[in-house]
């Protein structure tokens, strides 16, 4: 199962709807704090901090869903975070990049295993090449998904399958690049009578650009905002 949506299935092209701020007035995160030993610090000793982004606006009338995904940073040189992209064929939300997960089921344990199955079965990522480092705060989509974001290392040693039904491409993108809000841009865009508001993160990915928007680039905020506090 891909990430829960982030919005309704928008009417407009979200890569059209104009940039009303960039924040390039906040700074980056270091760089020798984006390596595995920071981060592993980082997580046995959080900060008090709070998540900038919580939740949507709802625009559908259903019952709570507990949901994971899993946010795991690449141990390369340059460590990066590994993304996915729906299938263009999808009825929803096609072509949208999205990080492995999906909705928890009955048979798992917690939130963790649900990020680890979901990205097994999506992407082939296997349980030993992931250390778990901790949680993020719950992100609630509009669709009324209470998203857990599972934050973990993950090995460069990996091999991934797709499974084509799912995901088309899975990828990466440089965690510094995530973590500089030079590259967060603010959307606005009026759609049935309601102003919503949404962070963009375009990634030029070669001849490709890969636009991260919508709940993956909210909930890669807040991981800016507790790398931060």
């Amino acid at each position: 199962m891909s990430t829960p949506p982030a919005s309704k299935p928008p009417a407009f092209d979200p890569q059209q709807v104009p940039v009303f701020q960039v924040d390039t007035h906040l700074e980056a995160v270091p760089a020798h704090d984006l390596r595995p030993v920071a981060l592993q610090a980082r997580f046995a000793n959080p900060p008090q901090w709070k998540p900038e982004l919580v939740r949507e606006r709802k625009f559908m009338d259903r019952s709570p869903a507990q949901a994971a995904v899993l946010l795991g940073v690449v141990m390369r040189e340059e460590p990066s975070v590994l993304l996915t992209q729906r299938p263009s064929h999808m009825s929803t939300h096609a072509g949208q990049i999205a990080f492995a997960g999906g909705k928890c089921d009955s048979t798992d344990v917690d939130v963790v295993a649900t990020a680890l199955r979901e990205a097994y079965e999506e992407v082939g990522l296997e349980a030993h090449h992931v250390q778990v480092l901790g949680t993020l705060p719950e992100y609630i989509t509009g669709s009324a998904f209470f998203v857990t974001p599972v934050v973990a290392l993950i090995s460069p040693a990996m091999t991934l399958t797709l499974n084509t039904h799912e995901v088309s491409d899975a990828f990466e993108v440089p965690l510094a690049f995530l973590m500089n809000p030079a590259h967060h841009r603010w959307h606005r865009h009026e759609f049935e009578g309601v102003t919503r508001e949404w962070l963009s993160m375009p990634y030029q990915d070669g001849m490709q650009q890969r636009f991260v928007w919508g709940a993956t680039a909210g909930m890669l905020r807040n991981f800016y905002r507790f790398l931060k506090a």
